[in-house]
């Protein structure tokens, strides 16, 4: 499947088979892949909780408004991001680099971030979304359908998941072997809408 399909074949589905299991070499392809999407300084500042405990998903679900795909699908990962990553050895995200390179990305981490809470939060969600859309396309070649989901309480999945203070929940996205057919699409805004050259109208 070439990525134009998947984009266009990929729907949010929400009714799974609870029966069906993706094998470790699948899961281990997905997320392989998703830890080679995009980050700003390349910070990897991205962590994947894969919830394979069955009561912990019961728990989650709970917390979900009792949405079944939290429980049926075959992985269940609930997309966080350290918030304080940049400054948690920063020399680490670029030791492959050559040395200049690394003397200016480096201290330009620190500068960028330190002091800057508003930028950890936004690269928090940024970053995290990108990963979701790799995780996403990368399932939907492999013959899954997903859910990214944000209907849920935020506070009480930290708790569950024991999340650290420093960092945040995104989203979670539930994978797995789709059992019912999504919606029609709803109907997308015309490009001449969404899309604008060079500056906005007033």
């Amino acid at each position: 499947m070439n990525v134009a399909d998947a984009i266009k074949l990929r729907r949010s589905i929400k009714s799974y088979d609870p029966e069906h299991r993706l094998s470790e070499t699948e899961i281990d392809t997905l997320m392989s892949l998703a830890v080679l999407s995009p980050t700003a300084f390349n910070i990897q500042n991205w962590r994947f909780v894969q919830v394979r405990d069955k009561a912990l998903r019961q728990e989650i679900r709970k917390a979900a408004w009792d949405q079944a795909q939290v429980t049926d699908a075959s992985l269940l990962l609930v997309l966080c991001a350290d918030l304080k990553a940049w400054e948690k050895e920063p020399a680490r995200y670029w030791r492959n680099a050559a040395q200049p390179v690394r003397d200016f990305m480096v201290p330009a981490i620190h500068d960028y971030y330190n002091g800057r809470d508003r930028a950890q939060q936004d690269e928090a969600m940024r970053s995290c979304g990108i990963a979701a859309m790799t995780l996403m396309l990368q399932a939907k070649e492999m013959g899954y359908d997903s859910s990214p989901m944000d209907g849920f309480d935020f506070d009480a999945v930290g708790k569950l998941i024991n999340l650290p203070a420093d960092h945040v929940i995104a989203m979670m996205l539930a994978i797995g072997k789709g059992i019912k057919e999504p919606w029609p699409r709803g109907g997308q805004l015309p490009l001449n809408e969404v899309l604008i050259t060079d500056k906005f109208v007033r």
